[in-house]
């Protein structure tokens, strides 16, 4: 990091009181909990927040992601932007921000300076965006963490800040995320983005019906004492918050913040629209990523550099993850299997019972899909359709597959580079596991036809109440899910 260059001088880091205006009013019935009293009788500002927005090739989203930053109700006392391995204008157009700004807001006159520091080549990445940008902002009572593609409501900053300073035992809160589908172009991409925004739905909601502990304070945006982070930096024996041997950095920080006592949440208020990915390829590579890292998280023992926890509270939901994934796969290929099975010596009987899950299946969907703030046509026929959530559900069912592979084969793969290749447009891996599928359907094909009869139907004979009782069970899983009260939260 010694050939660092500074748009605004690295040495004036300013810091600014911020005006003392009352927090806005909010709705109070609208959640099950107090944090609408925390935000009515929360009337001063006295935290310092330095925010971090590690940037990679973000020319197209850099000045949004920042005057985003400059129109927050509470600005953050200080805001670089730490350009890493970038080989476009991401420097040029973020330096038209830098140095000192005054603006006035609800909260009352504010200000804030912008500095842009261009770290050049760095092998260590984001992960190595953060940690200098952390070395800048750690005298700061609050980190706050932004995507170089992440742009902010307007109150965001306000929100994360109000619950923060209200309980000391907070180490860090995300705002709730999604994407703006207005500006994606293209069937592919336009497809993918529902895909995405129903699964982001679907993650905020699971944490904030959790008592809104947030599994992952993803780096996206989200706000993290300096206490906390310190604290969790002694207690793992590292010098910096984010370590460079983990896929999932975020997921990594917030089970150790969890672990050093503190509590990590999500926001019922704040949100953020992120960059989704609208590639195939893109969505894939990012996917096998956080899965892969997940996994690493979670497996008991030693793994390289990171030792799994299985048992940590916040790996919970992982785990209900990978096994809902796991018994996805299941049912689909055996179903697929024993229907084609059926078929070809005319054992198959249709039963109407059959079409209740898929149904369930698009009545929870529909459901999920009506809790986002900004629901739009697209997401409700991305839910109702049933094939396009279907399609979607197998495109996630090949990640998951590809990353348990990945993993088990103990195979040394740069994760990282590989997503940035794949969004460039490089990279085939992610037709490999149709690929797979397609040579395993040939091959259960040969053997079905070298059995003989007596031998099929008893295949078919064990094989449809085994999948009828997974099914069954899956859809009472299901069903509770669609039931469950939402106590008015959106996401």
């Amino acid at each position: 990091m010694t050939d660092a260059r500074s748009f605004a001088p690295q040495n004036r880091a300013l810091t600014y009181p911020v005006g003392g205006a009352a927090a806005p009013i909010v709705e109070e019935h609208a959640f099950p909990d107090d944090f609408a009293s925390v935000l009515e009788h929360s009337t001063v500002h006295r935290s310092t927040i330095g925010c971090v927005i590690p940037a990679y090739n973000e020319e197209e989203s850099i000045a949004d992601v920042i005057e985003a930053l400059l129109g927050q109700t509470r600005v953050p006392d200080v805001i670089h932007v730490v350009v890493n391995n970038t080989s476009d204008a991401t420097v040029k157009i973020a330096s038209e921000y830098s140095g000192p700004h005054e603006i006035t807001t609800d909260l009352g006159e504010q200000f804030t300076e912008v500095f842009v520091h261009d770290i050049g080549k760095n092998p260590d990445k984001k992960v190595g965006a953060l940690n200098y940008g952390y070395s800048l902002v750690e005298g700061y009572d609050y980190l706050l963490g932004v995507d170089g593609d992440t742009i902010a409501d307007s109150k965001a900053v306000e929100y994360l800040e109000t619950e923060a300073v209200s309980d000391s035992r907070i180490g860090g809160i995300s705002a709730i995320y999604t994407i703006d589908d207005k500006p994606i172009k293209g069937m592919i991409a336009r497809f993918l983005t529902a895909g995405q925004r129903t699964q982001f739905a679907a993650f905020n909601l699971q944490n904030l019906l959790r008592g809104r502990n947030m599994a992952v304070l993803g780096g996206q945006f989200s706000i993290f004492s300096t206490n906390a982070l310190r604290e969790a930096m002694k207690q793992n024996h590292q010098v910096t918050p984010w370590v460079k041997d983990s896929e999932v950095e975020d997921s990594l920080l917030s089970l150790q913040i969890k672990s050093a006592g503190y509590l990590t949440k999500i926001s019922p208020y704040a949100r953020a629209n992120v960059g989704g990915m609208t590639t195939l390829s893109g969505y894939d590579a990012q996917q096998v990523k956080w899965t892969y890292g997940a996994i690493e998280l979670m497996w008991p023992g030693q793994r390289g550099d990171t030792k799994g926890q299985p048992f940590h509270p916040n790996l919970r939901l992982r785990w209900f993850e990978n096994f809902g994934m796991l018994t996805n796969l299941f049912v689909r290929v055996a179903f697929l299997t024993l229907l084609a099975g059926s078929l070809s010596i005319n054992a198959f009987v249709f039963s109407p019972l059959w079409l209740i899950p898929p149904v369930v299946a698009m009545l929870l969907n529909l459901r999920i899909a009506r809790t986002m703030a900004a629901v739009d046509r697209t997401d409700i026929l991305f839910a109702v359709l049933f094939f396009p959530a279907e399609i979607f559900m197998w495109i996630r069912i090949s990640h998951f597959v590809r990353s348990w592979t990945r993993f088990l084969s103990r195979k040394k793969v740069d994760n990282w580079a590989m997503q940035a290749k794949a969004e460039r447009g490089g990279g085939l891996g992610h037709w490999a596991p149709m690929v797979v599928l397609i040579a395993v359907a040939i091959a259960l094909a040969v053997i079905w036809v070298l059995v003989g009869p007596m031998v099929q139907s008893s295949i078919l004979w064990i094989g449809w109440p085994i999948v009828g009782v997974v099914t069954v069970l899956q859809t009472l899983l299901m069903f509770s899910k669609l039931v469950r009260r939402h106590h008015g939260y959106k996401v």
